[in-house]
């Protein structure tokens, strides 16, 4: 096990936990009273956003400073780094957007054409004033993809230089949904298969599709509403799920072997189904997964094991985690 501390952001500012004899304890605490949207941290360096930008520590957490040059819109809703370019951070922001940095969140460049999609197809929010926003990354080399609530799904074929809709993702923010191949607009999250750049997977608010061809066609695999997902590095078959009926209803954690196909409870230890919440999002931390759920709660699980207890009941309303 490697991961050795843990970066929990809230809607009261940033918890750090650091394990010692294989148990997590909070050691200490940050940026209290801010509204923590995300976190990411590597190299020394931690990064977190905001509904006003994003700051920065270089002393795991003593103290910060602002880092956000070029971000012209300042509620960030998601936080990334590419994995395989060091200093290579996005910013997801509402209204939707995407900031591209190259030197350690120190600066960011907008992806204008991101902006010209939503204003042109008018991309919303169901919840906010805002137009629509990006909420979810992935990344496979030159390839990468975006999350958009409500608006669709976005891909990068030249290291993030330029983005536009997937072939598959008309950009239309109908939320009675388009037909087949196309995604559902309203696109919760993204992730991408270690094994090919055009194996993606969405959860989005009118179910979980898949892609085998780059997100130009997708596949309605489950008719739920779900905004979480796991998904095993050593089998692209193998995925878990956290759907619910409905927004924040009777929301439970799932698991797929063959791709989605079929789908078999993994929610020994919980109360399940919630009626009022449901997964917002899961994070792996070596052998360990943590789930993170819509009313600020955090359960954790031994890969493969689905077996969950509650995870630092202590912090409140989390947002995101990250480990370092």
């Amino acid at each position: 096990m490697k991961d050795e501390k843990l970066f929990i952001a809230t809607s009261n500012g940033l918890a750090i936990a650091e394990r010692a004899n294989g148990e997590w304890k909070i050691s200490e605490r940050a940026l209290n009273g801010k509204h923590l949207t995300s976190v990411i941290a590597r190299e020394g360096v931690i990064l977190v956003g905001s509904r006003d930008g994003v700051m920065r520590s270089d002393d795991l957490g003593k103290t910060w400073r602002d880092a956000s040059n070029g971000l012209t819109t300042r509620y960030v809703r998601w936080l990334a780094y590419h994995p395989d370019i060091s200093d290579c951070e996005f910013a997801g922001t509402e209204p939707a957007n995407i900031f591209v940095s190259r030197d350690g969140a120190n600066s960011w460049r907008e992806c204008n054409e991101v902006a010209r999609l939503r204003d042109a197809y008018h991309w919303f929010l169901p919840y906010s004033p805002g137009a629509g926003c990006v909420r979810g990354f992935a990344f496979h080399g030159a390839r990468a993809y975006a999350a958009v609530e409500v608006g669709g799904a976005l891909r990068s074929d030249d290291w993030s230089a330029t983005w536009k809709l997937c072939d598959g993702s008309n950009g239309n923010p109908d939320l009675e949904g388009p037909p087949a191949p196309l995604i559902y607009p309203d696109v919760h999250s993204i992730e991408v298969h270690p094994s090919s750049p055009d194996l993606v997977y969405a959860p989005t608010g009118g179910g979980f599709y898949t892609s085998r061809d780059g997100g130009a066609t997708w596949e309605l695999k489950y008719e739920c509403y779900v905004r979480a997902m796991w998904l095993d590095a050593s089998d692209s078959s193998h995925i878990l799920l956290g759907p619910a009926d409905n927004v924040d209803r009777n929301g439970r954690i799932e698991e797929s072997r063959d791709g989605g196909t079929t789908w078999q409870p993994a929610s020994d230890g919980l109360n399940v189904p919630w009626a009022r919440h449901m997964v917002e999002r899961f994070n792996q931390v070596d052998d360990e997964l943590f789930a993170v759920l819509s009313n600020g709660e955090i359960f954790v699980s031994r890969v493969d094991e689905w077996k969950w207890k509650r995870a630092f009941a202590e912090i409140k309303n989390t947002n995101a985690l990250w480990s370092m």
